[in-house]
């Protein structure tokens, strides 16, 4: 049952989020391949002061208005937008029948050599808890307590994101008032006049780019990393529950699949080990 027998703690070792690169890269690539069916070139919006003005203004407003720790914190969250770490139901729910089916034949407390192994530590300290002999309602409003903090950590850390995409748009416009005051300057030629406005206006795409194409998704992704992480703590506590309360795997089965719609992967999933399991008995008796 613990990871030295062959199972995980359900959390998966991660995969590149892809979904993130192909929009990033299809976002810009639309605005900068309408920019040059335009007639326009990328040296148009190739401004460092713009890009200074509004990274730098965005952030110093964000760190104005987020606690230091909740700006690490947050900080701390940009490989989840490349790199999505979240554990799979499947693999949580054929542990969780793995634990149920040993305590079914040896007691629950035949678990508490394996709780040490699991890597998921929610699961971990719930499965502890169960293991002690906890009250069933002490160890549910326990979890429930994690999770809700687990929850307003992860909303908090999502609102520093979308926080900057608010500022990044009306720091543009900052950067675009500075430019035009230069531009003020020179009104004895037009030309130049024409040239100061347009590179004036680069920080407004700047800021409005930066909101609407990276800061604000952001928020919106962590926000879904968030609300899937907090599904298998769920998975998680009602399993440990089950376990507790003597339950039969198949039902327990029965009833945590209700939080994965993926069902099929699940049976197909066991069914592997199963085949395997059977194929390594000869070996094993040899």
């Amino acid at each position: 049952m613990s990871r030295k027998a062959g199972y995980s703690s359900g959390a998966s070792k991660g995969r590149l989020d892809l979904s993130t690169i192909g929009g990033l890269v299809i976002a810009v690539a639309g605005i900068l391949g309408g920019l040059i069916l335009e007639g326009g070139k990328l040296s148009d919006v190739s401004q460092i002061t713009a890009a200074l003005i509004v990274l730098g203004g965005t952030a110093g407003a964000v760190m104005v208005t987020t606690p230091t720790a909740l700006l690490w914190a947050a900080v701390k969250k940009l490989p989840l937008l490349l790199w999505d770490s979240t554990g799979s139901p499947v693999h949580v729910i054929e542990e969780i029948i793995a634990f149920a089916s040993r305590a079914r034949r040896h007691g629950i407390v035949s678990l508490e050599a394996d709780v040490d192994d699991i890597e998921d530590p929610f699961l971990r300290k719930a499965l502890s808890l169960a293991v002690d002999g906890a009250d069933l309602q002490d160890i549910r409003r326990i979890m429930e307590i994690e999770i809700h903090l687990a929850e307003e950590r992860g909303e908090a850390e999502a609102k520093v994101f979308e926080a900057a995409g608010g500022y990044a748009p009306t720091i543009g416009i900052i950067g675009a008032v500075l430019g035009l005051i230069q531009v003020m300057k020179h009104l004895e030629d037009i030309a130049v006049v024409g040239h100061g406005i347009a590179v004036a206006f680069v920080a407004t795409v700047y800021g409005v780019g930066a909101a609407n194409i990276l800061l604000l998704p952001a928020g919106q992704k962590l926000k879904l990393r968030l609300q899937r992480t907090l599904e298998l703590k769920e998975i998680m506590l009602e399993g440990v529950i089950a376990i507790a309360e003597g339950l039969n795997p198949k039902l327990i089965r029965s009833k945590l699949e209700a939080y994965n719609p993926n069902e099929e992967d699940i049976r197909a999933t066991s069914q592997d080990r199963l085949d395997a399991a059977s194929s390594t008995r000869p070996a094993a008796a040899q």
